[in-house]
């Protein structure tokens, strides 16, 4: 397919390890396709892990489910091995290659998705749960990786954020789909039918995306063998802007999965809506908000961060302060027009902080650490953004129930706004010594 459209990479292959040898550049057309392929697998990705949000609704009432146990399922029970597995997979996509991983990741992940179709109650639904957080522990960090090996510097914030449109397109895609099929035919369905269609995906990635040479965009001296995880701990530990970033995007984390996981259940309780009014309501605000919000932070972070590399933290900071005013607006009005509205601005203000992040955590560390200290960065966010995140709000809102009943989801997700304001702050504070910690 695209593989004729340039030679190979220059440098050899054993045990499935890339040389760094130098390589010469792919076609503009083949690295495209990379960048749309690992597109769509990170569009499945938040498919298989996002569609239980709106899943929810039918699930909860079929299995008797309480909303901490729904938080539970929706955080926890994919957190768990998702952050766990995340560390030790990079260290193996710094050493392998990154391609297979990625593909087989996807296999499992997408198995597991469709085995949630299967459950029958709490135990089965949390485990099988838990079974895509072990498939997609296995799925961002070496794709990170890879793109870094495609795109030189300059166009990697760019490349990142086209990668996270995977974030809005499937978030949007499985709220679409996952609702509509549970109003017309059943939840079930929706599961075998992300499942399989994540299965057809993993050979076309495996068939036709080449495992590029290790850093063949940086410079001779940056090029070395993969380190243990000690060393990549031990120089992360001398940047704080590394430490920073990643607790300031776990702060905006616990609400951007909180969000995007009760705003559903509330637009139903609190606004009777029906689950397929939900499906393309909510799937609007969230697909073309995340569009535009990823999009700003990639072409953001590329022009500021050019100039002043702590730009790359103070435009994430500026945008989590300007999206919180919008968020209270929307959870405290009654009409649809303006709740759209004031929805769809914190969906993009809440996303811009992907491209000027992730390209910043690749240029901390060399190259040879950049799945790895990716990995990193992903556990902390993860494990706080999901697995508190999601039942954080969920426990909030049975608590609130005896004082506001079925409006108690709207003063959750209220109060967990603060969070927003403790994001930016850590990104203010780690744009202080970003160019410091900067890999020279």
């Amino acid at each position: 397919m695209a593989e004729a459209q340039t030679a190979k990479p220059a440098g050899t292959v054993a045990a499935g390890v890339v040389s760094a040898a130098p390589a010469a550049a792919d076609s503009k057309g083949y690295r495209a396709w990379v960048l749309f392929i690992l597109f769509l697998v990170y569009t499945f990705n938040f498919i298989d892990r996002q569609i239980i949000g709106i899943l929810q609704v039918p699930i909860k009432a079929e299995l008797g489910l309480t909303d901490t146990q729904m938080g539970l399922m929706g955080g926890l029970a994919f957190a768990l091995f998702y952050t766990g597995l995340g560390i030790p997979i990079a260290m193996l996509a710094d050493r392998f290659n990154r391609t297979w991983i990625v593909g087989a990741s996807l296999a499992v992940w997408s198995g597991f998705t469709a085995l949630c179709g299967t459950a029958h109650g709490f135990w089965q639904l949390f485990l099988f749960r838990m079974g895509v957080g072990v498939g997609e522990a296995g799925g961002v960090a070496p794709s990170y990786s890879l793109i870094s090996d495609y795109f030189p510097p300059q166009e990697r914030s760019r490349a990142l954020a086209v990668f996270s449109f995977g974030i809005p397109v499937g978030s949007a895609l499985g709220i679409l789909f996952g609702g509509l099929v549970a109003a017309h035919i059943d939840w079930r369905v929706a599961f075998f039918a992300c499942g399989i269609a994540g299965l057809v995906l993993a050979p076309v990635l495996l068939l036709t995306v080449r495992e590029p040479a290790r850093g063949r965009f940086d410079p001779p001296t940056a090029k070395a063998p993969p380190p243990p995880l000690g060393l990549v701990v031990r120089t992360l530990a001398t940047k704080p802007s590394f430490w920073l970033i990643a607790l300031g995007a776990s702060a905006s984390s616990i609400m951007g999965y909180g969000m995007f996981f009760w705003l559903p259940p509330f637009f139903v309780r609190s606004h009777g809506m029906a689950l397929s009014e939900l499906a393309w309501f909510y799937s609007a605000i969230v697909f073309f908000g995340g569009l535009l919000g990823v999009f700003m932070g990639g072409v953001l972070g590329d022009k500021l961060g050019r100039t002043n590399k702590a730009n790359y933290a103070r435009v994430p900071g500026v945008a989590f302060l300007l999206g919180i005013p919008f968020a209270v607006l929307g959870l405290l009005t009654d009409n649809w027009i303006v709740l759209f509205i004031m929805f769809l601005v914190p969906s993009a203000l809440g996303l811009v902080w992907l491209g000027p992040v992730l390209s910043s955590i690749q240029h901390m560390v060399p190259t040879s650490m950049r799945a790895t200290a990716s990995a990193v960065f992903l556990f902390i966010n993860n494990l706080i953004g999901i697995g508190v995140g999601t039942p954080l709000l969920g426990w909030i809102s049975e608590t609130l129930r005896p004082i506001y009943a079925e409006d108690s989801l709207r003063y959750s997700i209220l109060y967990g706004l603060g969070f927003y304001v403790v994001a930016s702050v850590l990104m203010f504070l780690a744009a202080r010594t970003l160019d410091r910690d900067w890999h020279k």
